[in-house]
């Protein structure tokens, strides 16, 4: 799929760079696309230096709250959802812990950290299938919710922003927030309606009920805030959140005396191991889109996009952000390539990228996911997997846009 996908990126760029050349008359799309490639690879490597602090910072705190068994207390606060949600997997199984330590990374917006994770969790539910080669219901439930990606503090999001001179990184944080949850109840409705889960459990109802009406209050709050004081309380929560959390890792760690100290150096090791390997994918679609941009053939499919919008008697404002919704599903580098490029061609601030970013945090890579995730146990028969997992992606995307219209205007 990546490969396709990649060699389509670049076909295409020829393709319409010839078609500038030959047919408007313009041979300087051949310099401005070599030039693209060779900002595209420096720029990788300016991204990826702050991508390992951020990675190595966060798995350092993240091990400090497992070995402080905040982990293990979540997994035992969900252990009765779990139990009706996948009834197969017996209580106490260790893919239990590995489901909420995976949760836990992509809550925190570290989708690399949480892939090694969620891949130990795949393989432990697959000693409870009895098929070799079918997803079994807790398999699906498990890659669903996590190709919804339900993301409470997107760091990784913040990183990029604040990589490319962001006043503000943490501006898009409630937008994510709302958008992030309407892909993840999505897709958990989805599943649960294919896999005739009893919704109408007293345990399901408490959990689902109290999270609609938390989440149906706050949203309620802030529909009485301007879109000034929207944009400074997304701001002031995100930062509080995001340091809160840090502190409640350091303070549990202290009370179950771990060693703080050795266990956010263990914990980053395992991030800079995650890490390192990221530099050629990252060189790979950045300077794949950079062509693309180079060459005008994406330009020349948003204006298409574009009129389709405006004929509709819509605003066309989000339509430049399509690009990283569009591969989203397929790459997650590449949409993360679309996002930076997206911030670059038009401000890191600018609507098109405020939604670009909004978009990333709240969906998930699910034909990716689906690959890496299945074909580590050799799962060739994925059942209901990737329509409910798209219709997460597809509710993602456009509570997204809607959300950037409520926030930012």
């Amino acid at each position: 799929m990546l490969n396709k996908l990649w060699f389509g990126f670049f076909l295409t760029a020829a393709v319409a760079a010839f078609g500038r050349w030959a047919i408007a008359g313009d041979p300087s799309v051949f310099p401005a696309i070599v030039t693209a490639l060779f900002a595209m690879a420096k720029l990788s490597v300016e991204v990826m230096v702050l991508l390992f602090g951020t990675i190595t910072l966060w798995l350092g705190f993240l091990r400090i709250a497992e070995q402080a068994g905040l982990v293990d207390a979540l997994a035992r606060l969900l252990g009765p959802l779990f139990a009706r949600l996948m009834p197969d997997v017996p209580r106490g199984h260790p893919s239990i812990g590995l489901i909420t330590l995976n949760f836990a990374a992509n809550a925190l917006g570290l989708d690399n950290a949480a892939t090694p994770i969620g891949l130990r969790a795949m393989k432990s539910l697959q000693t409870l299938n009895p098929s070799t080669t079918t997803a079994s219901n807790a398999q699906i439930f498990f890659l669903v919710l996590n190709a919804s990606a339900l993301t409470l503090i997107p760091v990784t999001i913040f990183m990029y922003r604040a990589q490319q001179g962001a006043s503000d990184p943490t501006l898009v944080f409630l937008p994510i927030l709302l958008a992030t949850s309407a892909s993840t109840l999505a897709g958990f409705i989805s599943v649960a309606l294919v896999q005739r889960l009893k919704l109408w459990d007293p345990v399901v109802i408490a959990w689902i009920g109290s999270s609609v009406l938390l989440m149906g209050g706050f949203m309620a709050l802030l529909a009485t805030l301007s879109v000034t004081a929207l944009s400074a309380l997304s701001s002031l929560l995100g930062n509080v959140t995001l340091f809160g959390l840090i502190l409640l890792f350091l303070i549990a760690g202290a009370i179950k005396k771990v060693p703080v100290y050795e266990s956010f150096i263990d914990g980053a090791k395992e991030g800079f191991d995650v890490t390192k390997s990221l530099l050629p994918y990252l060189v790979a679609m950045l300077c794949a889109v950079g062509v693309l941009r180079a060459s005008g053939a994406l330009d020349l499919a948003l204006d298409g996009l574009r009129w389709l919008v405006s004929g509709m008697g819509l605003d066309t404002r989000f339509v430049d952000a399509m690009p990283t919704a569009l591969v989203k599903p397929f790459s997650g580098s590449a949409a993360r390539a679309m996002m930076i490029e997206t911030m670059q061609n038009f401000g890191v601030d600018s609507f098109p990228a405020l939604v670009s970013a909004t978009v990333q945090g709240s969906t998930e890579t699910t034909f990716y996911v689906l690959a890496v995730y299945f074909g580590a146990i050799g799962i060739q028969r994925t059942r209901h997997a990737v329509s409910c997992a798209l219709i997460a992606d597809v509710a993602g995307v456009v509570a997204s846009v809607l959300v950037c219209y409520w926030f930012f205007g």
